[in-house]
């Protein structure tokens, strides 16, 4: 698979999904940028992948200048950019849904939801001043068949999934394709978080009895998803499960 000549925005990308999909993309011959709120982070996997072929760069997805640098940043050092994907991402404890402060749905709701707006104002202009391009969201499960304890969670899941599809329908006479992977439960450090219980191999074993293939989505997994989806020139508005069968 050949991204030679593309330029590719990650966030969340020190860490996790975001981080495979970086070096992923990288290894095809795109140039990355490594969006993170941990700056150090963010340079570190830059300069891992290499001088040239990536830099970090520390922002806050939430908030809208932080954005507009970040896609300022990879203009002036790379070009416009043709991929970006908007992986980062933030969960709630898997708890009762009254026991959830709104402090904390308020923060769910902004990385996973309204970041995703800040990057399409940020990033649509200049796609579409270039000729198109790629919009990747990483969605979840969750937002198609949700367990119990993340009630929160689950719904910005849904509307990060729902909002893929209505901005593939809108983006698409302007030739940016908009797609949304959709992965299970994965060995990222939001894992506890998820099964709202101690990470054990007694209790991992209560969530993989859900997932046929019997098995946690790995980083790598994303990563093949979103090699796949920054080249298919002709699939937009795909809800695309990374589950090992949750969903069926």
């Amino acid at each position: 698979m050949d991204l030679n000549g593309k330029i590719a925005i990650v966030t969340g990308a020190a860490s996790g999904f975001g981080e495979a999909i970086a070096h992923r993309y990288a290894a095809a011959g795109a140039r990355v940028v490594i969006v993170d709120l941990n700056g150090d982070k963010a340079r570190a996997v830059a300069d891992a992948i290499g001088e040239g072929r990536a830099i970090g760069v520390q922002a806050d997805v939430t908030a809208r200048a932080a954005i507009d640098a970040a896609v300022q940043a990879t203009i002036d050092t790379f070009g416009v950019p043709d991929i970006v994907v908007n992986n980062a991402g933030y969960t709630h404890k898997n708890q009762p849904l009254l026991d959830v402060d709104e402090a904390t749905f308020d923060r769910v709701l902004n990385v996973n939801i309204k970041s995703i707006y800040h990057m399409v104002h940020a990033v649509v202009p200049a796609m579409r001043d270039n000729g198109g391009g790629v919009i990747l969201n990483v969605g979840s499960v969750a937002g198609i068949r949700p367990r119990p304890g993340l009630t929160w969670y689950n719904g910005s899941k849904g509307a990060t999934n729902m909002l893929s599809k209505s901005l593939a329908v809108e983006l698409a006479p302007w030739k940016i394709r908009v797609n949304v992977i959709c992965p299970v439960m994965g060995v990222t450090g939001m894992l506890e978080d998820f099964m709202g219980m101690p990470d054990t191999p007694e209790n991992r074993q209560k969530f993989l009895g859900s997932i046929p293939l019997g098995r946690f989505c790995e980083p790598g997994d994303v990563a093949d998803a979103a090699m796949y989806l920054a080249q298919s020139d002709f699939i937009t508005g795909v809800e695309l499960p990374v589950d090992g069968g949750r969903t069926i």
